[in-house]
């Protein structure tokens, strides 16, 4: 009984989350309320509540699912990789499929935006689990360096590069592609990670 309970409220919690993402796709984060989502999942508003506290608290945790989706992949092929080029390239290919996701981008730059003016949500949002975070972005590429430059300035131009990047992309700006960016970001961690980066 208990079981069945278990696998009804993970159930309902699942339906409302894709009840949201669809939602916040085709509103927005800030013009979707709790009883839309409620109601387009075909529920009444107190599950919602018996779930999270708050919209806030949804889109925290439907960010954590999502990147642990896209971690899985990452982290089986990062831990192949022989030399730096070949991990910055393991995480291109990971902010990529960000990027290819086109309702997820959006409703992520929205949230990341929001964040910013919400100090609980922003410290919580620079945490590993809501996006690639200079921390461990440098993480990711630390054994790969060879030289005194910091792998968290590495971590930190790239996540700058690609925030950026969705940000230009949203506007509807083409002067600019996302290979032209991950080529750059590429290259610039390769000059300065490398040895034989600094001495060319």
């Amino acid at each position: 009984m208990a079981k069945k309970q278990h696998e009804k409220s993970q159930q309902t919690m699942q339906e409302l989350m894709d009840s949201a993402i669809t939602l916040f796709g085709s509103k927005g984060f800030a013009s979707t309320s709790v009883a839309e989502i409620t109601d387009n999942a075909g529920y009444a508003k107190g599950s919602f509540y018996r779930h999270w506290d708050s919209k806030d608290e949804l889109f925290l945790q439907i960010i954590e699912h999502k990147f642990k989706q896209y971690r899985a992949t990452r982290h089986d092929r990062i831990r192949t990789a022989a030399n730096l080029e070949q991990a910055m390239n393991v995480i291109w290919d990971f902010l990529e499929t960000i990027v290819r996701d086109k309702n997820w981008s959006a409703i992520f730059l929205e949230f990341t935006v929001y964040s910013a003016t919400n100090d609980p949500v922003r410290k919580i949002m620079n945490t590993s689990d809501y996006r690639l975070s200079n921390r461990v972005f440098a993480d990711l590429v630390r054994d790969h360096v060879e030289t005194d430059f910091s792998p968290e300035k590495i971590g930190a131009l790239n996540t700058a590069l690609f925030e950026g990047y969705l940000i230009h992309h949203a506007l509807g700006a083409e002067d600019i592609s996302l290979e032209d960016i991950r080529e750059n970001a590429i290259a610039m961690a390769l000059r300065n990670g490398t040895k034989q980066g600094q001495s060319a």
